[in-house]
């Protein structure tokens, strides 16, 4: 994949022929199907493309990236954690999703667009999106597991994951895991709650144990029916960022993200995807497990929610676990990080 040539692959489809790039949410309930990157950071970018195909096989051909490093140690992590919770126990946050950056050089010749299809191989996942779009800056590789939101006409679903777990009955039997799930559950009820019919929000599932690459994850599934007039424009700003990713209360947890976090977030933890105007229909994930390039690096974000039953120890060796697997993608074979 040429990356001066602008593509993406989302929802199972190849998307070529861009026809317009705009920042201008109200797009989406114009014409035509989009390819949409929300970054947690920055504003968004909504992309029209002419052709859609379906995506073939992704394949893989490792393009080694060594070098990573962590914009946050070890030590320095585990004392915002311990921080997260001193503020619960004061009462001003319930729950705080803290995370950290990997960073890496990007090696002489590297082909972003080859390393997106290779990650879609080696780590497939319900949410991959690959999305190329050279002419506003934008690369981005999520391989996420999360779905943010879909809409079918007023039908809008939310899926939080919260809770990460080497195996099935450990998470299963996880309180601590359980009481965060449940937690966002909530936040994601009040979020649609502002968008949609009284009375139409509901949890169609809570806490179901999902299989994923390496590791098993706790997921809930919220719905509603949104009000007349209610557009794309209200139903995000009315959801994002997603809840699973920053905390509750929303407002209080992005407060403690800004004053811990040493760096933007940039498109991780925001929300990529595909919308179909034409149909009213559209599904964003939650962008993690994803890479992105920016000032000539390769990025990757690692993150969890801390509770006051977290550990300073477990919340670090959870980001771990969730990078193990990506960084071996990353670099075709496994690699420390300073």
């Amino acid at each position: 994949m040429d990356v001066a040539v602008a593509v993406a692959v989302v929802g199972g489809q190849v998307a070529e022929g861009l026809e317009e790039v705009t920042d201008d949410l109200a797009a989406l309930d114009g014409r035509g199907r989009w390819v949409v990157v929300l970054p947690f950071d920055g504003p968004p970018v909504c992309a029209r493309f002419a052709r859609w195909r379906p995506a073939p096989a992704p394949h893989w051909r490792p393009q080694p990236v060594p070098g990573w490093t962590s914009n946050v140690s070890r030590e320095a992590f585990m004392a915002g954690v311990a921080e997260v919770r001193e503020a619960i126990a004061a009462g001003d946050v319930y729950q705080v999703n803290l995370c950290r950056r990997l960073s890496a050089p990007l090696p002489a010749g590297f082909d972003f667009g080859l390393f997106g299809r290779s990650l879609l191989a080696a780590h497939p996942a319900p949410h991959a999106a690959l999305v190329s779009l050279p002419s506003v800056g934008v690369q981005v590789a999520s391989a996420s597991p999360e779905r943010f939101l879909s809409r079918s006409g007023p039908v809008v679903r939310s899926q939080p994951i919260k809770g990460t777990g080497a195996s099935a009955p450990a998470l299963a039997a996880s309180a601590k895991d359980r009481a965060e799930n449940v937690m966002i559950v909530d936040l994601v009820r009040n979020d649609l709650g502002r968008v949609c019919e009284y009375g139409s929000v509901a949890v169609d599932a809570l806490c179901a144990v999902e299989a994923h690459p390496g590791l098993f994850h706790l997921v809930s599934t919220v719905s509603g029916r949104l009000r007349a007039g209610v557009g794309w424009p209200e139903l995000l700003a009315a959801t994002f960022p997603p809840g699973s990713v920053t905390g509750a209360p929303k407002r209080a947890a992005l407060e403690w993200i800004r004053r811990l976090e040493p760096a933007p977030r940039s498109v991780y933890c925001g929300a990529v995807g595909w919308v179909d105007a034409d149909r009213q229909e559209g599904d964003l994930n939650v962008a993690i497990r994803t890479f992105w390039v920016e000032d000539g690096r390769l990025h990757l974000g690692v993150g969890g929610g801390v509770t006051w039953d977290s550990t300073p120890e477990g919340e670090w060796d959870e980001t771990e676990l969730k990078a193990r697997r990506l960084l071996a993608v990353a670099a075709a074979a496994r690699t420390a990080v300073a």
